[in-house]
């Protein structure tokens, strides 16, 4: 049997919002200091290299900042959790950046820089969407926010009594 997981309170929805809220505001920031970096080092640099280094020079800001005004988790409990958390949704967003510089490649392969950009910053916004889920996941999952539901849907079929 599955087990579907669900938050308590009423508050969640409000609390959503807020996170969301803060979430997007650092987002904006990071997403700035990438455009800055990336555009920077692509001056001399492939736009793979460039954009990984961008990435993960940002990654790191990004995930402490969430923690700590997000998520407002304060001390080292969970640190390094929340930072593998944080590392795995680089992993995504390092292959959903590096397709779409792939994907460029072959479809524009003549782009100017601008255009470039536009569609990394698009695939950065995908990415940061799967980013709040994981960081949410292993931030809330740690403090209880999570909590198991009983299953509504499994993946096996019930057993039925023949009478």
């Amino acid at each position: 049997m599955t087990a579907l997981y669900v938050h308590r309170g009423l508050g969640t929805h409000r609390n959503t919002v807020r996170q969301a809220a803060r979430f997007g505001a650092i987002g904006l920031v990071s997403t700035l200091a990438y455009v800055a970096l990336y555009a920077w080092l692509r001056q001399a640099a492939s736009a793979g290299l460039a954009n990984a280094l961008a990435l993960v020079a940002t990654a790191l800001g990004n995930t402490a900042a969430n923690r700590h005004l997000t998520f407002e988790v304060r001390g080292r409990q969970g640190l390094a959790r929340d930072h593998a958390a944080g590392l795995l949704a680089l992993g995504v967003a390092l292959v959903i950046t590096t397709a779409s510089v792939a994907a460029m490649d072959v479809l524009a392969p003549h782009r100017g820089r601008l255009g470039e950009i536009a569609v990394l910053v698009a695939a950065n916004a995908i990415a940061t969407l799967v980013r709040f889920l994981l960081l949410r996941l292993a931030i809330d999952s740690r403090d209880g926010s999570l909590s198991p539901m009983p299953a509504v849907a499994t993946l096996s079929r019930p057993e039925r009594t023949h009478r």
